[in-house]
C-alpha cells in the first residue's frame, strides 16, 4: 500500500509555541522543519507537508470567516492529499470541529483536530503525543486502502472523538475534552484501536463530489436559562437581538419554567420564524421535553429538540443551516434529523 499524504493546517494555538534559546521567551514554532524536530514521524508511513496560517490565530479570536477559511484550503488541496490535521487553540476547538463537520459535505477523507495543553517546545508537552497520534489516524486506511476514519475528528490525550460531539471540560487536564453522549472512534495505547461500529455511521460515498458550504449565519444567540431570569433580558435575547436561531440551554432533560411570561416569548420568537433549539445544560443526558410539563411547554411552542448536541454542535449546525437560506420548513427538517451524525435519535 502506498504511503498517505498528509497536510498540516497550522492555524494557531498553545501546540505551536516553543522556547526561544536566546531569549527564553515563547516564540512561535516553524512546523515546516517538523521532521528535523521530530524525526521519529519519518517511521510513520506517511509524507508530511505543512500549510501555516500567517498570522496564527488565537483561538479565542475564531471567527466565521476563519472557518471558512480552513474549509477553503481543504477543498483547495483535497484531491492532492489523504488526509488533513488542523492543529488548533484548544478553547474553541469544540467550536470549529463541529463548523467544520458540517461545512465539509461528502467529506470522505480524515480530517484531525488536535492541539496541546503545554506549548510542544516544552520538555514535559502533551503537544508531541497528539500531533505525531493525529497524523498517524489522519494516514490510517484500511485493507481497501479507503481511510479508517472519513470525518472530522479530534485527537486528544489518547482519544479519538467524533469532533461535533466534543466539549473542552478542563483547562488544566491533559485530556481537557469529553464525548459525553458518545463513545470514542478510537482509543490509543500501545496500539490504535478504531471502533468502527460508531465511525462515520453516515457511510460516505467516496464517489461523491467534495464541496465545501461557505455561506455561514451569524444571526445566532445561544440564551441560557437561570433562575431569576428577568423578562427583558429574555426578550432582548430571543427577539430584539434580530436573531434567525436560538440555542436554548435549559435545565435536566430540557426543561424550563411554565410561567406564562416565559412561554409566550418563546412562542412569539417562533411565530416569527426563529429557529429556537433545546440543549441542555447538562453534559451527560438527552433533551426530552415530552417527559414534564415544564418541557412539554416548550415543544407545544414550537422548539426543536436538540437531543444530545453539545453547545457547540447546535450552534455550528444553525450556522450552518440558517446559511443555506431555506424556507423555514426545510431549515426546520434539517434540524430536526442528524446530518453529521451529531447526535443520534
Amino acid at each position: 500500500m502506498k504511503r498517505s499524504t498528509i497536510l498540516i493546517i497550522y492555524t494557531g494555538g498553545t501546540i505551536g509555541m516553543k522556547t526561544d534559546e536566546a531569549t527564553g521567551a515563547l516564540v512561535p514554532f516553524d512546523f515546516s522543519g517538523i521532521y528535523e524536530e521530530f524525526p521519529s514521524l519519518k517511521r510513520l508511513n506517511v509524507d508530511i507537508e505543512v500549510f501555516t496560517i500567517t498570522p496564527p490565530i488565537d483561538s479565542s479570536n475564531v471567527a466565521v470567516e476563519n472557518w471558512v477559511y480552513m474549509a477553503r484550503i481543504i477543498r483547495d488541496n483535497y484531491a492532492r492529499y489523504d488526509g488533513f490535521v488542523i492543529l488548533h487553540g484548544t478553547d474553541t476547538m469544540s467550536y470549529s470541529a463541529a463548523a467544520l463537520s458540517f461545512m465539509l459535505e461528502n467529506l470522505a477523507k480524515p480530517v484531525i483536530f488536535t492541539g496541546s495543553q503545554i506549548p510542544i517546545g516544552i520538555l514535559r508537552t502533551d503537544g508531541r503525543e497528539n500531533l505525531i497520534t493525529a497524523i498517524e489516524i489522519a494516514g490510517a486506511r484500511n485493507e481497501d486502502g479507503n481511510p479508517i476514519v472519513p470525518e472530522v475528528a479530534l485527537y486528544f490525550q489518547n482519544r479519538l472523538f467524533r469532533g461535533n460531539r466534543t466539549t473542552k471540560h478542563s483547562a488544566e487536564a491533559l485530556n481537557a475534552f469529553a464525548s459525553f453522549n458518545y463513545q470514542p472512534l478510537a482509543d490509543v495505547g500501545v496500539n490504535i484501536q478504531y471502533n468502527s461500529a460508531v465511525i462515520a455511521p453516515y457511510a460516505p460515498d467516496f464517489s461523491d463530489e467534495f464541496r465545501i458550504s461557505e455561506n455561514l449565519s451569524d444571526d445566532v444567540v445561544v440564551v441560557k436559562l437561570f433562575p431569576g431570569i428577568r423578562p427583558a433580558t429574555l426578550r432582548a435575547m430571543l427577539i430584539d437581538s434580530g436573531a434567525r436561531g436560538v440555542v436554548l440551554e435549559t435545565y435536566g432533560a430540557g426543561n424550563a419554567p411554565t410561567s406564562q411570561w416565559f412561554v409566550d416569548l418563546v412562542k412569539e420568537a417562533v411565530d416569527r420564524g426563529v429557529v429556537v433549539v433545546n440543549v441542555s445544560q447538562c453534559k451527560d443526558g438527552a433533551v426530552q421535553m415530552h417527559l414534564y410539563e415544564t418541557g412539554l411547554a416548550l415543544q407545544e411552542a414550537g422548539v426543536v429538540s436538540g437531543h444530545v448536541m453539545t453547545v457547540e454542535a447546535a450552534v455550528a449546525k444553525l450556522m450552518y443551516v440558517l446559511g443555506k437560506n431555506l424556507p423555514l420548513s426545510e431549515t426546520l427538517d434539517l434540524m430536526r434529523r442528524p446530518l453529521r451524525g451529531e447526535f443520534t435519535l
